[in-house]
């Protein structure tokens, strides 16, 4: 008797991750537009492959303003820290300026990722099952 193999494709978590697709079976989209159409952050409900939902309750994400504000935190530390090194400046608006300015760049970067981050490693029982890929 022959058996029989299944060639179920594990799919890595990173470009899982960067590219929004669902942390359990890592092949449906978590948002309506691609990773990098970042203006446009709506969410889709559920998995359109394994049918995960997404919010597991309503305010579950307010979680994810938790890992927003360590996202900000570093953006904040770490511009601070080049604009002190480059310039060499003493002058507080030229701090406050630029740093806002990123703040508020990357703030749609910021909002899609932290939920991507609390789906794929601050959500317990949620793991990835490659059967489902």
């Amino acid at each position: 008797m022959e058996a029989q193999t299944t060639s179920r494709k594990h799919i890595p978590v990173l470009p899982a991750l960067i590219n929004c697709k669902c942390p359990r079976c890592r092949v449906g989209k978590v948002y309506e537009h691609g990773a990098y159409h970042l203006f446009d952050n709506k969410m889709i409900p559920q998995c359109s492959h394994c049918g995960l939902v997404y919010e597991k309750e309503p305010g579950y994400f307010y979680a994810a303003m938790y890992v927003g504000y360590a996202f900000i935190v570093a953006e904040l530390v770490t511009s601070g820290v080049a604009i002190g090194i480059l310039t060499g400046s003493n002058n507080p608006w030229l701090y406050v300026i630029v740093m806002l300015s990123l703040v508020a760049v990357l703030s749609p970067f910021n909002y899609r990722y932290s939920r991507m981050l609390l789906l794929y490693f601050l959500t317990p029982g949620l793991r990835y099952r490659p059967e489902l890929s």
